[in-house]
């Protein structure tokens, strides 16, 4: 007889190689288009070679992966579901994540399609992103009663695979789910998500994010932006805000938290990953039955050591480094409960 393991946590999301290219011939336009809502443009010379600085690899990465690694390490039993393509990058990536621990019982492997694949054009700390899903045809596998789900980015071609995930929680009412929507999840509107949204625990986001997701241009009370995406159902909300650190709405306790960064020890070589690491922390934490307010503490630890490297999982740290951090922790660092 087969005895099936019941996962503490598993990730759903799709998996990427990310190609990093440091740039070097380019200029950042600090003052573009207002009709381009303040966003820095990065500028080098069109019909011209532009050099560059170095070029490294980063296979099994992407939202959910790197939350998968990062639940691995803090000690949770971790399995990630999601699609790969019959080609040597898929099978990079297989390798990649059986050497970080995670199960890959619940990777598909579609023969004739090719694997997700980014370019991440990097200068200085900060990067741009070029992205490309490919229209895998998603199915949810039997995963049993893991403990939380994860979920995070998927492809435009996902939304039944989203109403598939909606009736799974449904019917298995004991199952937590932790939802970091992608780029292209945000940009389905809370309406083609409602049921995900409502059965959400704990939900996170940016501030930018935020008013998206609300479709507000009103973003600088991140108390309000918490409160308003938990009234959609998620019943914890977290809002990160860059260098001020991140606020948690907690509506069943009726109860506020802030944390701050934890201070670089170092500039930063690359922020990737940076708030997934802070996200998966949170979660892995209260998968380790912490309470919330600890929970806030371990995240910005993750996301201090993995911006001290190049790609979103080298620097994710195991729980002995975490209370290390913590322990060590310098004076101000803390959980401020607002309310």
């Amino acid at each position: 007889m087969i005895v099936r393991m019941e996962y503490d946590f598993i990730a759903i999301g799709d998996t990427v190689t990310d190609e990093f290219i440091e740039l070097d011939d380019v200029r950042i336009d600090t003052d573009p288009d207002p009709e381009d809502k303040g966003y820095e443009e990065i500028c080098f010379r069109f019909g011209d070679k532009v050099t560059y600085k170095n070029i490294s690899t980063v296979h099994a990465v992407g939202n959910s992966a790197n939350a998968a690694v990062s639940a691995t390490r803090l000690g949770l039993s971790t399995a990630l579901v999601t699609n790969i393509g019959g080609d040597e990058l898929g099978k990079k990536i297989l390798e990649t994540l059986i050497s970080n621990g995670i199960s890959t019982s619940f990777v598909q492997v579609h023969k004739d399609m090719p694997s997700n694949y980014h370019f991440v054009l990097q200068f200085g700390a900060e990067r741009t992103i070029l992205i490309k899903h490919q229209p895998y045809p998603y199915t949810l596998p039997n995963i049993g009663n893991p403990k939380w789900i994860y979920l995070s980015s998927l492809s435009e071609s996902s939304i039944p695979y989203h109403h598939e995930i909606a009736k799974y929680l449904e019917t298995h009412p004991s199952v937590k789910l932790a939802f970091q929507p992608g780029t292209l999840q945000i940009q389905l509107g809370v309406k083609e998500l409602a049921d995900l949204y409502k059965r959400t625990h704990i939900f996170f986001c940016n501030r930018e994010e935020a008013g998206r997701i609300l479709e507000t241009s009103e973003i600088d009370d991140v108390k309000k932006l918490a409160q308003d995406i938990s009234s959609l159902g998620p019943k914890v909300v977290v809002v990160t805000d860059g260098p001020k650190g991140s606020l948690a709405y907690d509506s069943l306790n009726n109860e506020i938290f802030s944390v701050t960064m934890y201070p670089d020890p170092k500039p930063p070589v690359d922020r990737t990953g940076a708030g997934d690491a802070f996200s998966s922390t949170v979660v892995a934490a209260l998968a380790l039955e912490k309470p919330l307010s600890e929970a806030l503490l371990w995240g910005p630890i993750n996301s201090m050591s993995v911006v001290q490297h190049i790609g979103a999982q080298k620097g994710l740290l195991k729980r002995d480094m975490i209370e290390k951090y913590l322990s060590e922790a310098p004076a101000g660092y803390e959980v401020k409960k607002l309310s």
